[in-house]
């Protein structure tokens, strides 16, 4: 007997894989809400401050003096004069209202969640589906030239920056491994292209009927 199909699809990817772009068009597919971006507006709703400053803090980790100060903040010591925790806007708390919308979203069903620790937020949750985009090497550094020429001759450097910076921040927040395989139902390699990656998807998830010949045969 197959299991209920999802309501959630989360999908993690590495920089230059181009799974942000799956997802959007995995989405479109579905007619399901995409949560990208979105999920960075609705933190800044939240906190009160403008998009473009939470896109700062989007998927990376504070730097180690921002963290190390937060404790004096943080010090009943300092409680009069300094600023509570829930005023301070950096990549803690970024992270932690974009989970509450990810947690929001899920409760609603029916979307698609981008990055962000999305698949940590909802692990072991029924009616979640995980997936983790990655790509060759020469895959994401041809993308890279071709979306930044003007820097692509720094392409390795910069594509495993992005990364390590993505795998800090969920390590911090979440005490998890960001690319650990036990996290994700599926993992895709985006060379397989859109389509089939799409009807890996819903086959998997339980979105689509299984091909009864196929089964058969």
């Amino acid at each position: 007997m197959g299991r209920a199909p999802a309501r959630v699809i989360t999908v993690e990817r590495e920089y230059g894989s181009r799974g942000g772009e799956f997802a959007h068009h995995l989405a479109e597919r579905l007619g399901w809400r995409l949560m990208d971006s979105e999920l960075v507006c609705g933190a800044a709703h939240a906190a009160g401050v403008a998009p473009e400053l939470a896109a700062k803090f989007d998927e990376r980790l504070d730097p180690w003096y921002h963290r190390y100060g937060k404790v004096f903040w943080q010090d009943s010591m300092y409680s009069t004069t300094g600023l509570a925790e829930e005023k301070v806007f950096d990549s803690a708390r970024c992270l932690s209202l974009i989970r509450d919308q990810i947690l929001a979203a899920a409760k609603e069903g029916n979307c698609v969640l981008v990055g962000r620790g999305a698949a940590c937020a909802l692990a072991c949750q029924p009616g979640c589906f995980h997936v983790f985009v990655y790509a060759t090497a020469k895959a994401k550094r041809e993308w890279f030239a071709k979306a930044f020429p003007h820097k692509a001759d720094q392409a390795e450097q910069l594509l495993a920056q992005q990364d390590k910076s993505r795998a800090a921040a969920i390590r911090q927040f979440y005490q998890q491994e960001w690319c650990a395989r036990g996290l994700y139902h599926m993992l895709l390699n985006s060379a397989i292209g859109t389509e089939a990656m799409i009807a890996a998807v819903e086959g998997a998830a339980g979105l689509k009927p299984c091909n009864q010949e196929s089964a058969a045969g």
